[in-house]
């Protein structure tokens, strides 16, 4: 049995929730979010909350059960409080600047990398070597720092490259002569 699956989704003041079959939209003041649940699930809304159950005893159903439950806990914070993912830059002449709707980067290369910055994303760089992802779409704000740090992910021997803050990078020891 899920224990997170159990537990309903409160919709916070300032919040619009719908439910129409398998799909639930979400408006509130960092914008409007839907999601469209896995057939073996279903939501109802009750009380002021988003009630989330298996329509069948299944495997995959119960496993679909607290996936979707945690999917409906992402709308309602994505569109009240939103995501923010943080990104280091670390190398010698390494750095990034936002131009208008695109996102410089030097990491390296012969050229500039030119990164287009996706529509509901909000990205600003508070010095040259950090970047500072934010949106309300949980799953776009990691797909968009998971491009950008593969750009130039960061290498064992000198760390050079581009990495989440607060991530470890395992180092290794150089050649010996």
């Amino acid at each position: 049995m899920s224990r997170i699956g159990k537990k309903p989704v409160s919709v916070p003041s300032g919040v619009t929730a719908n439910v129409e079959g398998q799909t639930i939209k979400v408006k509130g003041p960092k914008g409007a979010l839907q999601l469209v649940l896995h057939d073996d699930v279903k939501a109802t809304m009750d009380k002021g909350a988003i009630k989330v159950d298996p329509r069948f005893e299944t495997k995959r159903a119960r496993s679909q059960w607290g996936t979707a439950r945690t999917l409906v806990s992402n709308l309602m914070t994505g569109v009240t409080k939103g995501f923010e993912e943080k990104l280091e830059i670390n190398g010698v002449g390494y750095r990034a600047a936002v131009q208008g709707k695109n996102l410089q980067l030097q990491l390296g290369y012969s050229h500039d990398v030119v990164y287009p910055i996706p529509e509901g994303i909000a990205i600003v760089t508070p010095k040259p070597t950090e970047i500072t992802i934010t949106g309300s779409d949980k799953q776009k704000v990691g797909q968009v720092a998971a491009e950008i740090r593969d750009f130039r992910s960061p290498e064992p021997y000198k760390g050079k490259g581009v990495k989440y803050v607060g991530e470890y990078i395992f180092r290794k020891e150089g050649k010996k002569k």
